[in-house]
């Protein structure tokens, strides 16, 4: 992988804080930054995964509906009601 330089401007009084900061962790400002991109880059793309499974879902739901394939509310939660006690029981 090929480094690259991502320039910034920042008020002087921010720099030297977090500086600072960083050192109080025994690291450098470049250090921090780069761990900070890496977690919003693995934040967006877990959340781009979960509105992907979010879409599948709904459209499995629709197309249950759709061909009619739905229980009531009350057979959804005789059926969790029976799961429970079976739960206490064991």
């Amino acid at each position: 992988m090929t480094d690259s330089t991502l320039t910034i401007r920042v008020d002087e009084e921010l720099k030297a804080a977090f500086a600072e900061a960083a050192r109080a962790q025994d690291r450098n400002a470049a250090q921090l930054l780069r761990e900070y991109m890496r977690t919003v880059v693995r934040e967006a793309r877990e959340k781009q995964l979960h509105d992907t499974w979010f879409r599948e879902q709904v459209a499995v739901g629709r197309r249950a509906a759709e061909n009619g394939d739905v229980r009531s509310s009350e057979d959804v939660e005789r059926q969790f009601a029976q799961r429970r006690e079976a739960a206490r029981k064991s």
